[in-house]
């Protein structure tokens, strides 16, 4: 259980959903955590569950830069490097009508899905390549390869992330930094009711009979997913979409 020992990685939406269970998983295999999140409480409380040697809570709006530079200065400070910066924080506006979203929604959706990964990228590839290299992933979606309706300006969102993941791949190839992006099907998060609109057991069976598996994600799919990814078993992998969809996207 060390395929990330001596390895920091900084998870962004780390208090729930996909992002902690990225940030227990990558733990047990050994890495130091930075749990950023909006929620503080809740990044704390997934902090500390890991324990004080192996992980620190940080709050960050990752729509703003000074808020992601802060996050990044604090694996600095903390722990010596950043091996691993995973954008995982997300956000969506309610199933329906792209025409029913207002201005200010659709700028947190660019903000958080888009504009944070560049902050991201900004932060952490002088460190990245003055270390000798490093991993970045994404957290995207099947949304981005396979629009659902009623999603538009999300599905966009994560296009735009997949897209800018493959780019950015081929640049910081030559400096030794992979950059993949990870396509889940919708999950277990506290966003699977925007996605379908209303949480109900109806909508759920509606959900998952468009997966061939026949289930929704987990964090654990996901995190498994990203664990391969951040390893150096995927030492040769980069510019990749990897889908974690059971099916979805065939």
């Amino acid at each position: 259980m060390t395929r990330l020992a001596g390895k920091t990685a900084i998870i962004t939406g780390g208090a729930s959903g996909f992002g902690e269970g990225m940030a227990r998983r990558f733990a047990e295999e050994g890495a130091k955590l930075v749990v950023a999140d909006l929620n503080l409480k809740g990044a704390q409380k997934v902090a500390a569950s890991l324990g004080k040697a192996a992980a620190i809570a940080v709050h960050a709006d990752v729509s703003r830069k000074e808020d992601v530079d802060a996050m990044v200065g604090a694996a600095m400070n903390e722990f010596g490097r950043v091996d691993i910066m995973v954008n995982n924080a997300g956000f969506t506006h309610r199933n329906g009508s792209m025409l029913g979203v207002d201005e200010s929604t659709f700028d947190l959706i660019a903000g958080v899905n888009m504009k944070a990964i560049y902050y991201a990228a900004l932060a952490v590839v002088p460190i990245m390549e003055m270390q000798g290299g490093g991993s970045i992933i994404t957290t995207a979606s099947t949304a981005g390869l396979r629009p659902r309706p009623g999603l538009t300006w999300y599905n966009a969102s994560k296009g735009w992330a997949i897209s800018a993941t493959k780019s950015m791949a081929i640049e910081l190839a030559p400096k030794n930094i992979r950059v993949n992006c990870l396509c889940p099907v919708a999950g277990e998060t506290p966003m699977l009711g925007l996605f379908m609109g209303e949480d109900t057991p109806e909508k759920r069976a509606q959900f998952k009979a468009t997966v061939p598996l026949g289930r929704l994600s987990t964090p654990l799919d996901v995190a498994n997913a990203a664990l391969w990814l951040a390893s150096s078993e995927a030492e040769f992998i980069t510019g990749v979409a990897l889908e974690v969809d059971g099916g979805r996207c065939i």
